[in-house]
């Protein structure tokens, strides 16, 4: 058996006969009843995905270092408030990685190792800072950080050369590095709900974006450089009671067939 799926069963443990199963690539115990996990789990080491999202886990052994084969992990909608180093050494963990809805204060500095790893989501958690060498994961793809209490992104974020979508939307976000400016793939850049007094005029480096949500923060000036952004579809300014003038620019925009929202 290389599959077993036992999500919405009302478990509060593991069925003892999937140890048995040395083989099992992919396992789903999605919407279940489980606040530990038994140490039984970590000698599948075939297992390619692993998805235990939406129980009642508290903590993630550092044992999970074992599954060198993992490429997917979700551990979403569970009440795990701090992570074990050893989620850095999961060398094939490259589709993604689900910690969102957790109560998680920090990250641990072994995530940054997970270098070939494209979909992370930390969202909906008490994150107050991201690791200083966050920019040593450059195989992100999408970076999904809403719903956190972040006050200020590490300069390294600009050598995510690869992010195509980056959502920091109802953070504490009250400034952006300039260095944001070298993510020249970035499509969407979400922003909505935050506390930004400004943007970095290096935004109109971001020649691929499309869609730029800055609903509801604090802007009372933008920016001529998004003027530039040659490729833009979607601009949404709403909610910005101190931005009492919109800057010249807005009319050349829409000519060239962006949506604004003001």
């Amino acid at each position: 058996m290389q599959s077993a799926r036992l999500d919405s069963q009302e478990l509060t443990d593991l069925p003892i006969w999937l140890a048995d199963h040395r083989d099992l690539m992919h396992l789903s115990v999605y919407d279940n009843a489980l606040t530990t996990l038994p140490d039984w789990l970590w000698s599948l080491t075939e297992l390619r995905t692993l998805n235990v999202a939406a129980n009642r886990l508290m903590r993630l052994s550092d044992k999970i270092g074992a599954l060198q084969q993992l490429r997917m992990l979700d551990l979403g909608h569970n009440r795990i408030m701090a992570l074990p180093e050893a989620l850095g050494a999961l060398p094939a963990l490259t589709d993604f990685l689900y910690l969102s809805d957790n109560q998680l204060e920090r990250l641990p500095l072994s995530l940054t190792k997970l270098t070939t790893l494209r979909y992370l989501n930390i969202s909906d958690n008490q994150l107050r800072t991201l690791p200083d060498d966050l920019g040593q994961m450059t195989s992100l793809i999408e970076l999904r950080a809403y719903r956190n209490p972040l006050a200020a992104l590490p300069d390294s974020i600009g050598e995510l050369v690869r992010l195509r979508e980056l959502h920091f939307d109802h953070t504490l976000l009250t400034g952006l590095p300039e260095s944001l400016g070298k993510l020249g793939d970035l499509r969407v850049l979400s922003l909505r709900g935050c506390r930004l007094a400004s943007v970095p005029a290096s935004i109109g480096a971001l020649c691929q974006l499309r869609h730029l949500d800055l609903r509801g923060n604090g802007l009372a000036t933008l920016p001529d450089e998004i003027a530039a952004l040659p490729r833009l579809e979607k601009l949404d300014l709403r909610w910005n009671s101190q931005l009492t003038r919109l800057p010249s620019w807005i009319e050349a925009v829409e000519t060239r067939g962006c949506v604004v929202y003001v």
